[in-house]
């Protein structure tokens, strides 16, 4: 397996992979570095059950890569890293022993990867890190941290619909009467749906777990469909705010919607779908260069002073223009919006790169 790691290394560009196995604490976790030219690299823990050890391995690789440029595209001073621990994310039995275990597992890397909540991870989880690292983020305000960035990712995804309902739909630019198809309504999909339903968007919601969907109706007075039918409901917007790659020729056969902007990572399943969605006139906001908001929530933890909301404000505010920078060079440059917005993460690591070696 170490030769193969070894060779996703060389050829996606990762800095570094490291495992962990405490079997006293039930610890089964990867760290996955992929870029440190702007700063250490940042992003969250994720507790899942996967199938197996590759498909772990291609989860965190895959999203440490979306993190490298999520930040680069943000402004923020920091490169892109993930880590998953293997298990059930409902184990409640050890729970915190795990994490304090995790945390001193990040104390070997020397501040290369801090880490953060993420899926199936919570705030009382990063504080049973941060008992035994001080390489962690997303931890209570009560006790200087900058807390559940959930409400900051959303607040960034909903100024990044508005930008590309700006270019997408010229004769009505607001969100005021869209329908939108919200893919998830977890921590994050909960509050874009608030913000939504208030810019007085119709929006139909879909999600795994009914106590969600329960909540959203009660809430919120909109209409719910199982998640397999969702793809067949007609939209101006489709909102991927749960799991990845949920964007793929399959779904795309069955999509009737002129924009895809949601929170959740990896929406696409490979660039092959860029044809796709090129040839079915729909606009895709990349979604590592407007799920930002939560690394920089989190990020602003490790600035002198701590978190201070108002720059937090800015930078997120900051999404709109990013967005709209990323689709206005779509056109110009004449390639597709995901391949644009890696291309300009990019420009920004290779002109740090060269200030280092001067």
């Amino acid at each position: 397996m170490t030769a193969t790691v070894l060779a996703e290394c060389v050829k996606r560009g990762h800095e570094q992979v490291s495992y962990f196995y405490y079997p006293e604490v039930g610890l089964k976790a990867i760290v996955s570095i992929h870029d440190t030219t702007l700063g250490p690299s940042l992003g969250g823990c994720r507790l899942r059950m996967y199938k197996d050890e590759r498909q772990a391995l291609e989860d965190v690789m895959r999203l440490s890569e979306g993190m490298t440029y999520k930040s680069a595209l943000a402004g923020l001073p920091l490169g892109g890293g993930k880590s998953c621990i293997i298990g059930d994310p409902a184990i409640t039995e050890g729970r915190q022993a795990l994490f304090e275990k995790f945390g001193e597992c990040l104390n070997f890397l020397m501040g290369r990867y801090v880490t953060a909540e993420d899926m199936g991870t919570s705030v009382a989880d990063m504080m049973a890190i941060r008992s035994r690292s001080r390489f962690v983020v997303g931890t209570d305000p009560l006790k200087g941290g900058a807390g559940d960035p959930s409400p900051w990712t959303a607040r960034g995804v909903f100024l990044a619909m508005q930008a590309a309902c700006e270019r997408s739909f010229p004769e009505a630019k607001s969100l005021r009467g869209k329908r939108v198809s919200l893919q998830g309504v977890g921590h994050v999909g909960m509050y874009l749906l608030e913000a939504l339903v208030g810019e007085g968007a119709t929006v139909v919601v879909s999600d795994t777990n009914q106590g969600a969907i329960d909540e959203a109706v009660r809430r919120f007075q909109v209409t719910a469909v199982a998640p397999d039918a969702l793809y067949d409901e007609p939209c101006d917007i489709f909102a991927p705010c749960a799991i990845g790659q949920t964007v793929n020729p399959a779904t795309l056969a069955r999509l009737k919607c002129r924009v895809i902007a949601g929170a959740a990572n990896n929406q696409l399943s490979d660039p092959s779908v860029y044809e796709i969605l090129e040839s079915k006139g729909i606009l895709y906001c990349p979604d590592f260069a407007i799920n930002s908001g939560g690394v920089i929530c989190v990020g602003a933890e490790l600035a002198e002073g701590g978190p201070n909301i108002t720059w937090i404000r800015e930078k997120v505010e900051a999404i709109h223009a990013t967005t709209a920078r990323v689709l206005d060079e779509s056109k110009l440059r004449g390639r597709f919006t995901e391949e644009v917005a890696i291309e300009l993460a990019k420009e920004r690591i290779s002109a740090a790169k060269r200030r280092l070696n001067q």
